[in-house]
């Protein structure tokens, strides 16, 4: 982006037909370009009159000031000729999510509070690391699956977050985190978010072309520019949507396992009634990229009592064989009303020995931000708890 706007009076007289812009996304008309695709972007720059020869450019341009400076003041792009920026404004936003609560854990782990369109509300927390920063990203108002163990999964599903959404949580934290450079300066060589994890509110493959559509934007290496490596995506097992998964967006994958038999996991993760262990470890095999540099993650989250023995470990390694992979223990985060119990730390300790004697690797997951309720299967919007409670009381007042 070199030059001023005076040395390029093409910008200012193209004079697009900005009326015929559909109306998509803001309540004032204006449709937001967070979260188009470069094609989508540069279709809606064609429907809004810029000539076909200079789409794919005055794409080019806005795409690196919004995802790569982090600008959305149209104002602000000074590469732009003024009427043509003017006329961008009329007609765009560039708009992310707005922060309703930040809340800082003892051990460093923010968790936002984030207000859509609709006034619906989702979370994404960031944990840092020293190796690492990384963002834990929503998918969905609301959970589908009811997982038993997951604060998230008693919040009915309420809607899919569009791609706007949940790329505007990777700004949003990048602002707060102050992460942009500045104009003549190189990105950081060190990132604050280095990482990002699927694994917030919602199961991202019931929502998957929008969560497919931000992550590509994630990883375009004009802008976000997040490695594929850098991005893993949790799933509870949608198992027809996983090769599709790994053939269009091919991010690691994480697998919310955490029981060894159907029983077990039909109570706990309830999808499994429709697509039991089998089938699911049958996609991971079939899982494009598979190897001993991008394994998949197994998630075990560690109940007491439940699914913690001996036997549960020789079972999982038994189930997993052959896929390269890792085990992720996660010690249970307890959350008001749960009906499961955090394993023994010796228990927790003894699984480890017999999945690490196997081959496998099997990290304890440490608990982060416990205090602030950002844990992980701690998620829940606060408003959408407080509108919950509201129906609830008015179905048993009989008003519902």
């Amino acid at each position: 982006m070199s030059g001023t706007a005076s040395e390029r009076p093409a910008a200012t007289a193209i004079q697009p037909d900005f009326a015929t812009l559909p109306r998509r996304v803001a309540a004032d008309g204006r449709a937001n370009l967070v979260g188009l695709t470069r094609e989508r972007l540069e279709q809606a720059l064609a429907d809004a009159g810029v000539p076909a020869r200079q789409t794919r450019m005055r794409a080019g341009q806005l795409w690196q000031w919004i995802y790569q400076r982090g600008v959305s003041d149209f104002d602000a792009m000074t590469n732009l000729g003024k009427g043509f920026r003017a006329d961008l404004a009329a007609a765009f936003t560039v708009a992310r999510p707005e922060i309703v609560t930040r809340q800082i854990s003892r051990d460093g782990t923010r968790k936002y509070l984030l207000r859509i369109a609709g006034g619906h509300e989702v979370e994404a927390v960031y944990i840092p690391e020293e190796d690492r920063g990384t963002l834990c990203v929503s998918s969905q108002v609301g959970c589908t699956l009811t997982c038993t163990f997951c604060h998230t999964g008693t919040q009915k599903l309420v809607r899919n977050l569009t791609a706007a959404e949940i790329v505007g949580q990777i700004l949003v934290a990048r602002d707060d985190l102050g992460e942009w450079p500045k104009a003549g300066e190189r990105p950081p060589e060190r990132r604050l978010i280095s990482n990002i994890v699927l694994m917030g509110m919602g199961e991202p493959l019931y929502n998957a072309d929008n969560v497919r559509d931000a992550m590509l934007i994630a990883m375009d290496g004009e802008g976000l520019s997040l490695s594929r490596r850098r991005i893993t995506l949790s799933t509870s097992g949608v198992v027809p949507e996983i090769p599709r998964w790994g053939a269009e967006a091919g991010t690691l994958l994480a697998i919310s396992l955490h029981a060894t038999t159907n029983d077990v996991r039909d109570v706990l993760v309830p999808i499994n009634k429709k697509w039991p262990i089998e089938e699911l470890l049958a996609a991971c095999r079939a899982y494009p990229r598979l190897s001993n540099a991008e394994r998949i993650t197994f998630e075990y989250v560690m109940l007491k009592g439940v699914n913690d023995t001996d036997a549960d470990a020789k079972r999982l390694v038994k189930l997993i064989a052959g896929i390269p992979a890792k085990i992720n223990l996660i010690p249970f985060n307890p959350w008001p009303g749960a009906t499961y119990e955090r394993s023994d730390w010796d228990r927790i300790e003894a699984f480890a020995e017999i999945v690490n004697r196997a081959g496998y690797a099997s990290p304890v997951r440490t608990p982060r931000g416990e205090d602030i309720l950002a844990a992980c299967g701690q998620l829940k919007s606060a408003t959408e708890r407080a509108r919950k409670s509201r129906a609830a009381i008015a179905a048993e007042a009989g008003l519902g």
